[in-house]
């Protein structure tokens, strides 16, 4: 694991190369595991029941979902009821090497973006617990992520998250608008098609 740190804010930190390929390929495969017990599915905006342009799934005690009754955190998968599954080992390591939290993960969420999917502004604002940070790591073609500050309409800047890239969003900076604007098709052999692998960590409740 790369321990190269850049701090694009304070409390958001890029650190590429930080999965290098082998751990990489690592991570692809625990995924493969995880998609299998817990399928994709399409979340759906509150209200309007828009679909998204990303398919997702989650791993870890709670996973986050949302449909037409809002956003959410569960701890079963919305279509089989079934317990989401654990966490990699490898998923895991990277939360106690970047978090600089003393209590784990709770909730892992992976998006699935296909090469014309995106995601627009948005915060991260569905957790009790507004100190731990959230953790991201990407996987396969390079995207172009987009943030900016904890106003809707403060400027932004764009940088490019390459596979193997982390990303973390705390201290002053958890709160901060964020999004993909696009997926680069071609950047990467990791995946066996176009497209992009994007881990969320997140600590969702208060330690007790």
């Amino acid at each position: 694991m790369s321990e190269t740190r850049l701090a694009l804010a304070p409390g958001l930190i890029h650190a590429p190369g930080f999965l290098d390929r082998a751990a990489q390929e690592r991570l692809r495969d625990a995924l493969r595991e995880v998609v299998r017990a817990a399928p994709l599915f399409t979340p759906r905006m509150p209200r309007t029941g828009k679909a998204f342009s990303v398919r997702m799934t989650n791993c870890g005690p709670l996973g986050w979902v949302s449909d037409v009754d809002g956003y959410r955190y569960q701890p079963t998968h919305p279509d089989t009821g079934a317990p989401w599954p654990a966490m990699p080992e490898i998923v895991r390591d990277a939360w106690e090497s970047l978090a600089g939290y003393p209590h784990p993960p709770e909730a892992c969420l992976v998006n699935w973006y296909e090469a014309t999917a995106k995601m627009g502004l948005h915060q991260d604002r569905d957790e009790t617990d507004l100190g731990a940070p959230v953790v991201s790591l990407s996987l396969g073609d390079t995207a172009v992520f987009r943030f900016g500050g904890t106003e809707r309409k403060a400027p932004t800047r764009s940088i490019r998250l390459a596979s193997g890239d982390a990303v973390v969003i705390g201290g002053l900076s958890r709160l901060v608008f964020h999004g993909v604007d696009r997926i680069l098709p071609g950047t990467s052999t990791l995946l066996d098609q176009p497209g992009r692998i994007n881990l969320t960590l997140r600590r969702v409740t208060q330690p007790g």
